[in-house]
């Protein structure tokens, strides 16, 4: 069995985020590998941890995708501040075509647009994606599933980072499936009765209030905060609200647009200007919108650099659905070109915090190797880029942790499921499987 069938068996997927299925990517043959363990998100520090402990795991993961995509360098992203990580990973180099490369604390180090260009000084074309420049780009909690592919473990536990205000911020691995209300209990609860849970980040994860969500193969952890703390109030806000407030309120400064990573690289995303599109109701909106084309919807400009606190991260993304629904695409006539104001603009980590009101929740969350045991997991269908796998198992049935129970056929992008428990399937339907655990 060949190396892509291994990763593809085992339903490895990007644990970064995206959940781009890894066996397409080993299909590549390419320059450059790149190790994503920038981890620019505040507060989560899953991949830290994990840099830390497993080095030996991830570097072993490298080792496979080096060989596999033929590549000729790996460059291993890590902020320079990392100090244990690095040490961790340079001890555990053996192979001469990785090298450390050391970012700087800013926000976003780790979009891959900004990794393959701090690492190779090469620009994705608009709407491209790194194999077009002969890179491949993976998380390195990815690398670690892609060694565990390789002798057949297959995908069936996340490392997540629970933080904010809970009694033990903590790192450690989580049965995929599990709930948000196991997780916290898990870290002794929370210090707040009214609390809000961003999944996988503050500018980039999502905003809940369901307990009873689960763990998926991309989740990176769980931020508890005050339902009353700023963050909170400004996100549960109604679009509409959003919309007419940025109507009225935005004057044009620009400042969204400069501190923009993506314009600094030289892509012609423009938010001040996709403002704009809110004050058209009938005319404009295809000449304002399309400046949201190529946003990564990093956040920043809705919650950094705003001077008047309003939203055009949201409307970036109103503008993007609106260009798909009117089948219209925006393409830069220019090639990308770094602004030279560009290091001159980095929002630093820091800043970022002291910013958004998280100084007091900006704590270490240690990896402990306790790992929860819920007595049932909901196992989604789709946790991936790409068509929804099919279950292969009734109600009623017995499975084993590790045991397949939904596939993709191998012409789909998707990825296999396994079974993250052992028990019993108690429920099923077209989005998720339930086993209960018989002990």
């Amino acid at each position: 069995m060949d190396i892509v069938e291994k990763i593809f068996n085992a339903g490895v997927v990007g644990a970064g985020g995206a959940g781009f299925p890894t066996h397409i990517k080993a299909k590549s043959k390419v320059e450059f590998l790149l190790v994503n363990g920038a981890e620019c998100e505040p507060l989560i520090h899953k991949d830290y941890e994990l840099m830390v402990n497993f080095a030996p795991q991830i570097l072993a993961g490298v080792d496979i995708m080096l060989k596999q995509t033929s590549a000729t360098k790996s460059f291993f992203g890590v902020k320079a501040k990392n100090v244990k990580a690095i040490e961790s990973i340079q001890k555990n180099i053996s192979n001469s075509k990785i090298e450390i490369h050391t970012l700087g604390d800013f926000y976003p180090a780790g979009d891959e647009y900004e990794l393959v260009y701090a690492t190779t000084k090469r620009l994705i074309p608009p709407h491209g994606l790194p194999l077009d420049v002969g890179c491949v780009v993976n998380n390195v909690e990815t690398f670690f599933n892609i060694n565990n592919a390789i002798n057949d473990i297959p995908v069936t536990e996340k490392i997540v980072c629970v933080t904010g205000a809970v009694k033990n911020p903590s790192t450690f691995f989580v049965p995929i499936g599990t709930s948000f209300k196991d997780l916290i209990e898990f870290v002794g609860g929370t210090t707040i009765q009214d609390f809000g849970i961003f999944v996988s980040g503050i500018l980039m994860g999502k905003l809940t209030f369901d307990v009873n969500d689960v763990v998926t193969k991309t989740t990176a952890g769980l931020i508890i905060l005050p339902k009353d703390h700023y963050l909170i109030k400004r996100m549960i806000r109604p679009i509409h609200d959003m919309n007419r407030i940025g109507k009225s309120a935005c004057d044009q400064c620009s400042y969204c647009t400069e501190f923009c990573p993506r314009y600094l690289l030289g892509y012609d995303v423009q938010p001040h200007k996709v403002m704009r599109s809110l004050a058209f109701t009938t005319t404009g909106k295809e000449v304002w919108n399309q400046y949201a084309a190529l946003c990564c919807s990093c956040g920043l400009c809705s919650l950094y650099s705003c001077p008047e606190d309003l939203y055009p991260r949201e409307a970036c993304d109103q503008g993007k659905v609106f260009m798909k629904q009117e089948k219209l695409r925006y393409e830069q006539k220019k090639p990308p070109k770094v602004h030279p104001m560009k290091e001159g603009r980095r929002v630093p980590t820091s800043l970022l915090i002291k910013k958004l009101d998280l100084i007091d929740y900006d704590v270490h969350s240690p990896f402990i190797k306790e790992v929860p045991k819920p007595k049932q997991v909901k196992i989604l269908l789709k946790q991936h880029a790409g068509a929804p796998a099919k279950s292969i198992v009734n109600v009623g049935d017995f499975v084993n942790k590790g045991d397949l129970i939904a596939i993709v056929e191998k012409d789909q992008l998707g990825a296999n499921i396994h079974a993250s428990i052992t028990g019993n399937i108690t429920e099923m339907n077209n989005d998720y499987i339930i086993i209960s655990s018989q002990s």
